[in-house]
């Protein structure tokens, strides 16, 4: 169970390191389940983030159309900004867990609870973000060799394996900077929510979770991109449904991942 009220700054720092525990292969499935369980119990304030994804997947779309080499770094931005979105999430499961209300309002501002070390996440996901933008830019310039694309030019490139050099290369690199974004936030904001842990810390204990249980997160960001995918290919439409389940069961993988404190 969550606690009722996080620690306290000096508390924190007196804090053990965060103990991972195993977890089976088929526990994301759980979560995603768990994370339908939460949007319905709170649907008004789950659905205004998940309207809120959309909007961001539109612009995606938008600037696609106008400046594809631009899209990668707009996706990724996408990526970055999303976990910040997901803390109102985060504390909605929380408050249901608790047998409290699901009240949006007060998820507005949650960032608060931690904002010194949030910050200090946001800065090193912002230069992971700044360096796959400049890559992916490289990667265009590059290996791009066909003209300008429309959206669904490049889809149909990439479902057909044209140009596969270039996807080759694209996908290669940007699976790095994805799977090293993954490693470092799976359990970090809830972390840093619930319990006020300091950042570097909350980012090894994420990195130790991969690490200790490599198959079932694998499969865990399998399901986030799929689930990710479907809404982009929903007309951005199921982004309003999908991403509040994804925030939902993000905070229900960091209860299965993360042992409770000691009393």
């Amino acid at each position: 169970m969550a606690q009722q009220t996080p620690p306290t700054e000096e508390q924190a720092a007196s804090l053990p390191f965060p103990t991972i525990r195993s977890i089976g292969v088929g526990a994301p499935f759980r979560w995603i389940a768990r994370g339908f369980s939460d949007l319905k119990a709170c649907a008004i304030a789950s659905l205004f983030y998940g309207f809120c994804f959309t909007g961001m997947g539109l612009l995606v779309t938008i600037v696609f159309s106008r400046a594809y080499q631009y899209t990668s770094a707009v996706t990724t931005g996408f990526l970055l900004v999303a976990p910040f979105f997901a803390m109102g999430l985060y504390e909605l499961s929380r408050q249901r867990q608790l047998g409290e209300p699901c009240a949006l309002l007060p998820t507005l501002t949650v960032w608060r609870r931690n904002l010194s070390n949030i910050a200090v996440f946001a800065a090193v996901l912002t230069v992971i973000f700044l360096i796959w933008a400049r890559a992916s830019l490289v990667v265009f310039a590059m290996f791009y060799t066909q003209d300008l694309p429309t959206l669904s030019g490049f889809l149909s490139q990439v479902l057909s394996l044209e140009n596969l050099e270039f996807l080759l290369v694209y996908f290669g690199v940007g699976a790095i900077f994805a799977l090293l974004v993954f490693a470092v936030s799976v359990v970090s904001i809830p972390l840093m929510l619930d319990r006020n842990q300091d950042a570097v810390t909350s980012m090894i204990a994420s990195i130790r979770a991969l690490l200790e249980n490599p198959l079932p997160l694998l499969v865990w960001a399998f399901l986030i991109v799929s689930l990710t995918l479907v809404g982009f290919l929903s007309f951005h439409l199921g982004l309003a449904v999908l991403m509040p389940v994804i925030g939902h069961a993000t905070w229900h993988a960091y209860q299965d991942l993360v042992a409770p404190l000691p009393d």
